[in-house]
């Protein structure tokens, strides 16, 4: 946490934070670790999106100094120890960077998971780091912030448990469940609007052919397998070529029907093109 935070020079050490959890967090574990050696100055300021800003300021040289020995923190090239941390936790250590630096979205939003960090190499060992569990960060450079981010779910969810968050992993783990579940919900509903348009354009073109044949030779002069089908899309405009297939006498499959109303068609070109074919004619 005082790794990532704000500030952390010699003189001086800013922790900032808008989350309850991390303040009481900061705030107990300076007190526990330096047995109350240590004088801080914490303040809360109202944000304009509602939020608080809860702020520790540690300036007695004395005391900084102490914080800094502690943990073997040079101020001038803030950078992660990485034997110190191997031979302790990882986890841990990566769970005190996203409690101080750290946001996860609404995964019902979006899969977003990042860490503001205080400078380019800061950043860059973070990201060696994540790369040791497997999970892949990128970088970027926002408003002067380097962001370290993740945007694949499944890696969010690695980095979650990674630092003792299964509860938050559980939960996105169910959120991404019922995100499937819709958006396959939703591809079969678009399917079979897609399907009944279809079916419902192609009854339409069929009953347009139909109508051409009859008004100018009469359905008596088709033979009766195609006069039979003809009948059936007069009589029901709604029903799909399985249906009509099944409803013939002997039933035949859809595939068959789809022949005949072929038939259909090309004999209504040929009367749309002034032709006399007797395709299909008795």
């Amino acid at each position: 946490m005082l790794m990532f935070s704000r500030t952390l020079t010699a003189e001086h050490i800013c922790f900032q934070t808008e989350s309850t959890h991390s303040s009481a967090m900061f705030e107990k574990l300076i007190k526990s670790v330096f047995q109350g050696r240590i004088d801080f100055r914490r303040h809360e300021n109202e944000r304009k999106n509602g939020a608080v800003m809860f702020t520790y300021d540690i300036t007695n040289p004395e005391h900084t100094a102490e914080i800094l020995k502690c943990y073997n923190i040079c101020p001038e090239r803030r950078s992660i120890d990485f034997e110190l941390i191997a031979n302790s936790s990882l986890g841990v250590f990566a769970g005190g960077v996203f409690l101080a630096c750290g946001s996860v979205n609404d995964p019902s939003k979006e899969y977003h998971l990042e860490f503001v960090t205080p400078s380019e190499l800061i950043a860059a060992e973070l990201v060696m780091l994540l790369n040791d569990i497997e999970i892949t960060a990128k970088t970027a450079l926002r408003r002067g912030q380097y962001i370290v981010y993740i945007k694949d779910s499944e890696s969010i969810e690695d980095t979650l448990t990674f630092i003792g968050a299964q509860k938050c992993t559980l939960e996105m783990i169910n959120v991404k469940i019922y995100k499937d579940v819709r958006n396959k919900a939703n591809r079969i509903a678009n399917c079979d609007s897609a399907n009944i348009d279809k079916v419902v354009n192609a009854a339409m073109r069929q009953l347009e052919d139909i109508k051409l044949i009859e008004s100018s030779i009469g359905l008596d002069s088709l033979t009766d397998e195609l006069r039979e089908v003809s009948e059936l899309r007069i009589e029901n405009s709604d029903m799909s070529l399985k249906e009509i297939g099944e409803c013939l006498n002997p039933p035949i499959s859809r595939s068959g029907v789809n022949h005949r109303f072929k038939k259909l068609a090309k004999i209504a070109e040929e009367i749309r093109s002034g032709g006399n074919s007797e395709y299909g004619i008795k």
